[in-house]
């Protein structure tokens, strides 16, 4: 199982983006598919997260601002960034937990990082 991710970019503040992650290999379910940040010199943080149920997670500093969706049929996370900062930049990662498959359960997995840079 990967997990592919694309939709990184250069963007001017006020603009969007919108960040796509999927997962391929013979995948039954995932638990919960996630979006997390790293800024430059900083932790990486939760940005977003939606679970199985639809339910989803949001960090305060994105709320209002990104939406985060799932296509089950085709294991895919999408991340709609609006109204972007400054202060968004960072390299965005996707992690995917509970990913079940016909062969294994995949506990936890993650992306290579694509990067957003907000700037005018």
């Amino acid at each position: 199982v990967q997990l592919q991710a694309s939709g990184g970019g250069l963007v001017q503040p006020g603009g969007s983006l919108r960040l796509s992650c999927a997962a391929s290999g013979s995948i039954v379910s995932i638990k919960v598919m996630g979006w997390y940040r790293q800024a430059p010199g900083k932790e990486r943080e939760l940005a977003a997260a939606i679970s199985r149920d639809d339910s989803t997670n949001y960090a305060d500093s994105v709320k209002g601002r990104f939406t985060i969706s799932k296509d089950n049929a085709k294991n895919t996370a999408y991340l709609q960034m609006n109204n972007l900062t400054p202060e968004d930049t960072a390299v965005y990662y996707c992690n995917f937990n509970g990913i079940v498959t016909r062969t294994m359960i995949v506990r936890d997995l993650w992306g290579k990082g694509t990067q957003v840079t907000v700037s005018s």
